[in-house]
């Protein structure tokens, strides 16, 4: 197989997958309400890796086919150079709201395949040999994986790890013909309903005693007993005038089920064993995979800057502490573009022959990225004021009697008609206003 295209996404997602959103559950996400306009920009980035297949493809180190770079095992700075320019070019396709494009999971094994040996402790030979031919899977088939890593919480003054006899996470009960049986939840798979497998990997170490819940593995998402409660829908149906942003991007979010669901013995990558549970996230695993969501996170702060900066334009807002809170956020996307850069510079290898960029500016990047954020929204609503709310919708402008009037009083400064000021003003809070926005 190779990189696949947008059609073949959508068609992989018919199946029968048990997806509950609001009280129903959706027999096809690619036309249902909730889910339609997402899964169809997704389809887009299946088709934006031919669209850019200069930044976005690569030959399979052992077949020569085209796979996303994402799948690449980086073996220099070169290499990761090389998956910059890919991840980059998916990322801004969302302007970063998109948490969990395929290209995240696919850096993660990358990164634990390229690690393999990190794996192969304890006695988990096995259990890393089937990585290694997981990840193999994942890149020629052109997956799309969700995953689900931290614990629910039911009483948190007992910690954020289950406890001994724990029975609401998840937990192997025991094994079968075929591999292990689970039963239990997990939180949060992002993506769910767009993606074909569900990946069960550690997070947080377990305590001694919880051997049980010391377990990881891939399955596919119609595999019996496996369930998703979507939570609210935050997609506005409508055309992307008036939402430009919610409309597509509400990648969604799922609490995941395992009712008594059996795990084939070749997808088991850890069973039961805690001392290889609790180390194979120690070491490779954060630098590894913070170059994608750290350029996320960039191109996130510049398209900020670049809706902050038409606002003020669009109504000629240049008053002294306007242009100060625009250079605050380009000083916050100028600081996150300087971490990544130092990072990939100063990368080296970590191991096995895989190279990841130096962890340090990242860390330190990430640390500031809780303040800069809601920062960047104040600057947003305070640049936009109440011009966030006189941005008529394509619908108003449709309306033979309103157009005139919205043309007389609803234009901009200097040429900027009433529309360009109703789609800056629409796209701004769409950004940082709406449901989708708040949850970013």
């Amino acid at each position: 197989m190779t990189a696949r295209t947008g059609a073949e996404f959508l068609e992989g997602l018919k199946g029968g997958r048990e997806i509950w959103v609001e009280g129903e559950r959706v027999a096809d996400v690619t036309s249902h309400p909730a889910f339609a306009g997402a899964a169809h920009a997704l389809a887009e980035v299946f088709d934006l890796q031919h669209q850019a297949a200069d930044a976005c493809l690569m030959p399979d180190p052992e077949t020569g086919e085209p796979i996303n770079v994402s799948h690449m095992i980086p073996r220099s700075k070169a290499d990761l150079e090389k998956r910059h320019r890919g991840l980059e070019r998916i990322s801004e396709y969302s302007a970063g709201l998109m948490g969990r494009t395929p290209d995240y999971m696919n850096v993660t094994y990358a990164g634990f395949a390229g690690r393999s040996d990190e794996w192969a402790v304890n006695g988990n030979e096995q259990g890393a040999e089937n990585l290694v031919k997981y990840q193999k899977h994942l890149r020629r088939a052109d997956i799309s994986l969700t995953h689900t890593i931290v614990q629910p919480t039911i009483d948190k003054s007992h910690g954020d790890v289950p406890l001994i006899g724990d029975t609401v996470a998840l937990h192997k009960v025991g094994n079968t013909a075929h591999g292990i049986l689970v039963r239990g939840s997990r939180v949060l798979a992002t993506l769910a309903p767009f993606a074909d497998e569900i990946a069960v990997y550690p997070a947080i170490p377990l305590n001694d005693g919880t051997d049980a819940h010391a377990v990881s593995f891939n399955i596919r998402m119609d595999t019996p007993g496996l369930k998703f409660l979507c939570r609210d829908n935050f997609s506005r149906v409508g055309n992307k005038f008036d939402f430009p942003l919610s409309s597509r991007f509400d990648e969604q979010d799922a609490f995941v089920i395992f009712d008594d669901v059996e795990v084939p013995r070749e997808r088991v990558f850890i069973d039961a064993n805690l001392a290889v549970y609790n180390s194979v996230m120690a070491r490779s695993w954060w630098p590894n995979i913070m170059q994608q969501t750290m350029i996320r996170a960039q191109t996130k702060l510049e398209f900020a800057w670049g809706v902050a900066t038409r606002m003020a334009e669009a109504i000629n807002a240049n008053q002294p502490q306007t242009r100060a809170m625009l250079g605050e956020i380009w000083c916050y996307a100028e600081f996150a573009r300087a971490a990544v850069h130092s990072a990939e510079q100063g990368a080296f290898e970590y191991g096995n022959g895989v190279w990841f960029p130096d962890e340090r500016p990242l860390a330190a990047l990430r640390a500031f990225l809780p303040i800069w954020f809601p920062r960047v929204n104040e600057i947003i609503r305070l640049v936009g004021s109440h011009n966030h709310f006189t941005a008529p919708s394509a619908a108003q402008f449709a309306d033979l009697a309103l157009r005139p009037l919205i043309d007389k009083y609803l234009y901009g400064a200097g040429k900027v008609s009433a529309v360009e000021r109703a789609r800056v003003y629409r796209l701004a809070w769409d950004f940082s206003g709406s449901a989708l926005a708040s949850r970013n």
